[in-house]
């Protein structure tokens, strides 16, 4: 869902970034209601830099902040309302609970303070440089006062991100707080239906205010997401890694030529291939992998190409600890390893097969228990 509705656009602080289509399609809403406006293709295109601009100064704070206190997110997905952060490395599940929360608390703060800090220093300066323009002129964001405009959206974003609001900021330190008495899960439905408050309020408050309705469409947009996220999240931590594996695959050999690979390659609908030396797991490698090495260093083993650092899950392990270790070690394939002896893989192809067919199961048997 992910990559058919956003596009990568860097990463940060070891995170990668991506940018929600309907955040794209609202920057584009800009700059043709300014060209209509009037407004020349240059400052069109400034006044909608500045609104990015803007999530992106929120962001980065956020980041470092989750950095310092080693709880990186894996995956920064922008909204028009600040970021959603998509699952947390090793390193991060090593921090202690309280530590952890502490640290959790911190980067929720870290966004609204860098907005409301730019909104002070975009205001301040407005008064340095034009003394005889009025703040409150109307409109507050326009093409032609990119400073104003600037301090009205730093200003909305950080206030906007105090309320207790989930997905917003201020949601997530409710959440964080009420997590220090309950399950995360109880206190992310908690936090999230009285987001659902706000959503509703901000949708019939866009009647008056376009502004208001748009931001109403993102906290909608950011709740679904952040629940499917949740929903997700709770499936892989009921399922076993043996539910999900595939105990069919192909395997090459270390001794194996890149070419000899690349033929086994295209008789397979593997993406990923454990590289086994007799009985024992020595590493793996991908199809792109092989090519790229072919394009590269020519036909050479699959032993030199190879990836040698890996993580590997136990039959009875939950999938969602298993996708956490091939999260920070960045890979596709989870090797499934009984007694020293490699039982089967799982791909992120055949997760998501699985999930979606685990998903439809669990509901129909919702609906029969019903």
């Amino acid at each position: 869902m992910l990559r058919s509705w956003s596009i990568p656009i860097g990463k940060i602080f070891g995170a990668d970034l991506r940018i929600h289509i309907l955040f794209l399609v609202l920057l584009g809403w800009v700059v043709v209601t300014q060209l209509d406006g009037g407004a020349s293709p240059g400052r069109a295109l400034a006044l909608a830099a500045v609104l990015l601009g803007s999530i992106l100064l929120h962001e980065t704070a956020e980041m470092a902040v989750a950095a310092a206190v080693d709880v990186p997110p894996r995956l920064v997905l922008l909204l028009a309302t600040g970021g959603i952060h998509f699952g947390f490395g090793m390193e991060a599940e090593s921090v202690p609970g309280s530590r952890r929360s502490r640290g959790e608390l911190l980067t929720a703060l870290a966004g609204p303070a860098s907005s409301l800090a730019m909104a002070a220093l975009t205001a301040t300066t407005l008064m340095a440089v034009l003394p005889t323009s009025s703040i409150w002129q109307q409109p507050v964001i326009d093409s032609a006062a990119l400073l104003r405009s600037c301090f009205w959206i730093n200003l909305a974003l950080g206030v906007l991100n105090l309320l207790p609001a989930y997905p917003l900021d201020g949601g997530r330190v409710l959440r964080t707080l009420l997590a220090r008495r309950m399950s995360q899960a109880q206190a992310t439905r908690r936090s999230a239906a009285l987001g659902h408050v706000f959503t509703i309020a901000f949708l019939i408050a866009g009647y008056w205010n376009q502004w208001l309705l748009i931001t109403g469409i993102f906290l909608f947009l950011g709740a679904m997401l952040e629940e499917r996220k949740l929903a997700l999240q709770g499936l892989l931590e009921q399922v076993r890694m043996e539910d999900v594996m595939l105990t069919d695959f192909a395997v090459l050999s270390p001794a194996d030529t890149l070419a000899d690979a690349l033929q086994k390659a295209v008789h397979t609908l593997q993406d990923d291939f454990p590289v086994v030396r007799g009985t024992d797991l020595v590493g793996t490698i991908s199809r792109h992998h092989i090519v790229r090495a072919l394009r590269s260093e020519g036909n050479g083993y699959v032993q030199r190409a190879m990836n040698r650092v890996f993580e590997i899950a136990r039959r009875n392990e939950s999938v969602a600890s298993a996708f956490h270790k091939v999260a920070f070690r960045r890979g596709a394939l989870i090797p499934v390893v009984e007694d020293e002896r490699l039982v089967g893989i799982v791909t992120m192809q055949n997760l998501m097969h699985s999930m979606t067919l685990l998903a439809e199961s669990q509901r129909q048997r919702s609906e029969e228990q019903d």
